[in-house]
This record gives C-alpha cells, structure tokens and sequence, in this order.
C-alpha cells in the first residue's frame, strides 16, 4: 500500500485561528493539493443533524417513481438543473455509462447580480419540500466552507487572500445529489460498468458530504488505486481541472473512481453528495505567471471557466 498524504485538517483553525494557525493551515492544504490533491476536512458548519437530514431527503427523492423522477428532467439544460437518469453520464474516455442517477441544485442569486438572468432557474421538487430547502441549506454552508478554503489555497500560491473571492461569488456551483441504484443482476453487467468510471473534476473545488457506503479511490503517483475514506461527518475536499489549469498542474486534480462494491453487497444503494464549486463562467484560466518557469512549462491552453466546462460537458455526453 503506497502512503498517500490526505490530512484531516480544522477549517476553524483558518477561519478562526491566529496568523501561526491559518498559515498551518494554508501550508498544509497547499502540499496535499500538491502531492494527493485530496484533504478531509473538519468543523465546516454542516452539524450532523443537517447532514441527516440531507440524506433522508436524498433517498426519498430516488425512492420516488421513475414518472415522477422522469418529469423533472431537463435535457435542454445538459443535466446542470434537476433530474439526470440513469445512463446517462460517461466518463471520458469510457464507452459505458455510470451506474447512477443524479438531481443538480445550482445557484440562487439574491443580490442584483446580473449573472442570475445567465443561470436557469433551480427545479423544485413539488413531491418533496424538505428536499428543496435542505439542499439549499447545504449549497450555501458548502459555498461558505469553499470561500474560506479558496482564500487558504490562495494565500498558499503566493496570491492575494482574497484573489477568488469575486470570481466565485454567484459562481456556477453545483450541489449533486446522487444515487448508485442497486446492481441486480451483476452477471449481465458489461465488463468496463462501474459506478463512476476513472475521471478528475471540472470545477476549481469539490466538497463532498461523505458517503453512505465505500467505494471512492483516488489513482496515486505510484499508479495505485487508494480509497478515501471520510470520518464520521468529514468532508472530502479535492482538487478540480480548473484549478489544476489555473496553477499550471501545480495543483493536482487527482483521478478518482467509484468501484462497485463486493458482489453480495451490489444489491445496495449508494448515495453521496457532493458539491462543485465553480467560479463565474468568465474567470480566467490561464495560468498564473507564477507556476510557470523552465522546470515546469506552461502546460495548458488559455481559456475561461465557461469555455472548459462546455468542452467537459460535451465529452462526458451531458451536451450535445
């Protein structure tokens, strides 16, 4: 077994800490990010009773009818709003769809920001009105914890605390709230059909409210698979593409999976939930002056959050 950094890091301690504390902090995210691009963090203001709550919520919605479910889904808004049913996401480079289904919560524009005349308009669950207000209690706490994590990454890569914090304010983050449905009949399973086939993340962060069952690994640098396991209610932080861009792969955007579980368990639902931070969609991606020398040139091409996540979503098969 390859040793793989992935420290459990206090958010309070950045939040709330002295100067000593939050560059701890700041230095210590910064070289997981750097070698693992995965933490676990604690105290990042979902208590236990929220996140029950969510849970409760996230079955109930899967557990509704496939009519039900059908009707709220929204292929002209490329899975980004509501219902996505099964099959319908694949990995890139994967020929066979994601054992999953899926309900994306997006942004809620309370100020006169006028990128809310940019973003469609969440989808309610009519069925279920716990659902809809739970899952924007945990969007706007996991977008609160994201900021604070920002500022620690930023103060990390030499920048200004704040330099993210109007690119990501009304950014284009996506709560999901996702069911891996049981495997009946696993001998008629096509060879290369998993839960969530080996891929990295789109967005800048992604926050991710444990788990009701294992299965998420990460790909190491020894070329091992490793599985990442939260604490009680820890949440999973890892780097995403734009973020691996914005620092010239200073930043890893781990390759992770979600594996089928042992056959007499693929008879059970999975759920999970995790959140995709994003920045306005005209942020720029280009590399920062700073992660670029002659050891390590510049690796990617320039481009905005908006243009990178149209290309990603056409190749996972959400837009065509």
């Amino acid at each position: 077994m390859s040793t793989v950094n992935i420290p459990r890091l206090d958010l309070n301690t950045y939040v709330n800490g002295t100067p000593k504390e939050r560059k701890k902090f700041s230095d210590e995210i910064g070289r997981a990010f750097n070698e693992t691009g995965f933490v676990t963090i604690t105290n990042h203001g979902l208590s236990k009773e929220l996140i029950d709550d969510l849970y409760a919520q996230v079955k109930a919605l899967f557990a509704l009818p496939e009519d039900v479910k059908l009707k709220y889904e929204k292929p002209e808004l490329a899975g980004q709003r509501g219902y996505t049913s099964k099959g319908k996401e694949t990995a890139k480079g994967f020929k066979v769809p994601d054992l999953k289904e899926f309900w994306q919560i997006g942004q809620t524009v309370t100020d006169n920001d006028p990128v809310k005349d940019i973003y469609p308009e969440n989808v309610i669950v009519d069925e279920l009105p716990k659902f809809n207000t739970v899952t924007r209690e945990v969007y706007q706490k996991l977008e609160s914890a994201g900021k604070y994590l920002l500022r620690a990454i930023a103060v990390y890569l030499g920048l200004d605390e704040n330099y993210f914090d109007d690119k990501v304010h009304n950014g284009n983050s996506i709560l999901r709230t996702l069911h891996y449905f049981p495997i009946e009949d696993p001998d008629a399973l096509a060879p290369d059909a998993v839960r969530a086939g080996a891929h990295e993340d789109i967005n800048l962060i992604t926050l991710l409210i444990g788990a009701s069952a294992d299965g998420l690994e990460l790909f190491t640098r020894e070329n091992t698979w490793f599985p990442v396991k939260a604490h009680g209610e820890d949440v999973v932080v890892n780097v995403g593409d734009m973020l691996q861009r914005l620092t010239n792969g200073k930043l890893k955007s781990t390759t992770h999976r979600v594996v089928n579980p042992p056959r007499e368990l693929m008879g059970q639902s999975r759920f999970s939930v995790p959140f995709f931070l994003h920045p306005k969609s005209d942020m720029d991606l280009t590399s920062l002056p700073s992660t670029i020398d002659a050891a390590h040139p510049k690796q990617f091409s320039d481009m905005t959050a908006g243009e990178y996540l149209d290309e990603r979503l056409r190749e996972i098969g959400l837009k065509k």
